[in-house]
């Protein structure tokens, strides 16, 4: 047996828990399940909407990044609601130890063509196709862009590690100084090739596998990036290596202890994206991932984001059959969708609970950082009733592992 059958296997075995059932918003509903001849489920979206043979995913087994063991509760388990590359169900973990969300087995490194197939969103993301919420997504990005560029020298050097077509490097080369130098990295010809006819400079390939000059960049962007990564501790410990010391790294990312994530965590939450979100983080684990990379964590809060909140109503719909026309009415293109959610999640973030997470770190001069008492803070920024509310316990101090 191969080792994506053995990971197939495995996680149509966990995934048993779940079968026959949706969690949404902590209630149990009864759902039909399709099999294939192989006795494997068969999502029935599949079955509906594609005149082709199915072919499964080969996959790999996965562990917490962050403790190195496979020690986890099944929390949720779902497919490709998006893109349908696969009708494979995918099992979402918790690890008991630091409570890290991550995917258990994940698609195999070699499947990533498939799952990021061309119409992918991040390969062109253009005003032509997306219009008016291109424009407000080039205005709001371009602001956060320059706050995260503040104080650094006329000549800086920055990175923007998981590029895509070069969309925040085309900001930063339109309204930040002309003196800056940038660079992108990203791993699909297909993100580089728009992104370097545009006129920017993008390595292709993995970060950890080009040669980047060492303590050589000011500042590095990761912007939806490190839930994508096989190994983030590893990726987050090459990108520190290119940073001078005192440089900084800002890491954008889903939240998964959000009230999105509560809401529709048990199979329709859109920040699992399945099949492509490996490893979904909260504020204690990111800053952990930082800290155990060697980087000192400045600061994780909350921000605003619709985009969650959109495909989770839109997979849950998708789900229970609802007319083409009622699903595609819910995606990236939608503004009066996208405006309502940003409506929602504004006060939500006020109160440190927004549906998207943004980390700074800094690469230390010399000696060894602590995260204590950011994390500290950052739980004292959270109401305890809000805790309560979505998580059903109230926060509680961050503490060593040995």
């Amino acid at each position: 047996m191969g080792q994506g059958d053995e990971g197939r296997r495995e996680a149509v075995g966990a995934a048993a828990l779940f079968r026959g059932r949706r969690l949404v918003a902590g209630s149990v509903l009864r759902f039909p399940t399709l099999t294939e001849p192989d006795g494997h489920p068969m999502p029935p979206f599949v079955a509906a909407h594609t005149g082709r043979e199915p072919e499964h995913l080969r996959l790999a087994p996965a562990l917490c990044c962050l403790c190195g063991v496979e020690d986890a509760d099944p929390i949720a388990v779902g497919t490709d609601f998006e893109y349908r590359t696969s009708p494979d169900e995918f099992l979402a973990v918790r690890c008991r130890r630091c409570r890290l969300v991550y995917l258990n087995p994940r698609p195999a490194d070699d499947e990533a063509e498939r799952i990021y197939p061309d119409d992918y969103h991040a390969f062109q993301f253009r005003p032509a196709e997306f219009g008016l919420v291109y424009r407000i997504r080039r205005r709001l990005e371009a602001r956060r862009l320059l706050r995260w560029c503040r104080g650094l020298p006329t000549d800086a050097r920055i990175l923007d590690v998981g590029c895509g077509d070069g969309f925040h490097l085309g900001l930063l080369k339109e309204f930040g100084k002309p003196g800056w130098e940038l660079e992108g990295v990203d791993a699909d010809m297909r993100a580089v090739a728009p992104a370097r006819a545009s006129g920017l400079t993008i390595h292709l390939g993995s970060v950890e596998e080009i040669d980047l000059p060492a303590s050589a960049y000011h500042l590095i962007l990761m912007v939806m990036t490190v839930e994508h990564l096989a190994d983030p501790l590893e990726t987050i410990r090459s990108v520190a290596r290119l940073l001078v010391p005192g440089g900084r790294l800002v890491v954008v990312t889903d939240n998964a202890r959000s009230p999105d994530f509560a809401l529709f965590g048990g199979r329709h939450w859109g920040g699992f994206h399945f099949p492509r979100h490996t490893y979904l983080f909260d504020k204690g684990t990111l800053a952990e991932l930082g800290a155990a990379a060697g980087l000192a964590v400045e600061r994780i809060a909350t921000a605003v984001s619709p985009v969650n909140w959109v495909y989770s109503l839109r997979n849950w719909l998708d789900d229970w059959g609802a007319p083409r026309w009622v699903v595609n009415r819910l995606s990236l293109k939608a503004t009066l969708p996208l405006g309502f959610f940003t409506l929602l999640d504004m006060p939500l973030a006020a109160v440190g609970q927004g549906a998207i997470l943004h980390g700074t770190f800094r690469k230390p001069a010399t000696g060894r950082t602590s995260t204590e008492p950011m994390i500290e803070k950052s739980l004292r920024e959270t109401p305890s009733f809000l805790y309560s509310l979505l998580h059903g316990k109230y926060p509680q101090p961050m503490t060593g592992r040995g």
